[in-house]
């Protein structure tokens, strides 16, 4: 598997079976979107374009899939504006090419025993860090960290040249300093298989 990130929360995961886009809202914020995917996922319904821009199948709810050898879990969670008890975001764990992710979109940081349950072991959490209201900020992302325990995180969603987002975001340095762990910086993630590492990785994506 390779792991491309285009800025905001949208990463392409490119298998050995399939392109899988998430979270492609990038037209909204000033920036290209990504022009071909076999599967794209929503993990907030707000973020799905009025028109498809191509054929796609869309993932935007709670569920189980499996298209063309990639398996999406789809577990509801509260939006970081839903009101208490509402469930309108989505939180999904991927896995193709014997990787398992789990995707985390504009959520609140409290997880329960339920949702950890269905989520099991991850080998990569891709979470937004960028905080101000607008997502999950340094505190709130290392709670879900400490909670999931993966063995790499790719963060997301932070201040970002290009990006126009509606509320200013925090710097990277910010979540990186509160989980005390130095980026490694590359530009496309290249998997294959599981991943070995004893310590926690910070993967910083250049912006593709």
């Amino acid at each position: 598997m390779d792991i491309t990130y285009h800025g905001a929360n949208c990463l392409t995961l490119a298998t050995k079976k399939a392109t899988v886009v998430i979270d492609d809202n990038l037209a909204s914020l000033g920036a290209k979107s990504v022009s071909k995917a076999a599967i794209r996922i929503y993990t907030n319904r707000s973020l799905k374009p009025d028109k498809p821009t191509d054929d796609a199948f869309i993932i935007d709810g709670p569920g189980e899939y499996e298209i063309s050898k990639v398996s999406v879990i789809a577990v509801p969670a509260q939006s970081h504006m839903d009101e208490p008890g509402k469930h309108s975001a989505t939180i999904y764990k991927i896995i193709a090419d014997g990787v398992s992710l789990l995707i985390v979109g504009h959520i609140m940081p409290d997880l329960t025993d339920e949702q950890l349950e269905e989520i099991g072991v991850i080998d990569i959490l891709v979470i937004p860090v960028g905080g101000n209201g607008y997502t999950l900020d340094k505190i709130g992302a290392a709670k879900i960290l400490k909670k999931v325990e993966p063995k790499a995180v790719i963060p997301t969603h932070y201040d970002q040249k290009g990006i126009k987002y509606e509320v200013p975001q925090n710097k990277l340095s910010e979540f990186v300093q509160e989980v005390g762990a130095e980026p490694v910086k590359e530009d496309k993630l290249k998997l294959k298989g599981g991943l070995l590492n004893e310590n926690l990785v910070v993967y910083e994506l250049a912006v593709s």
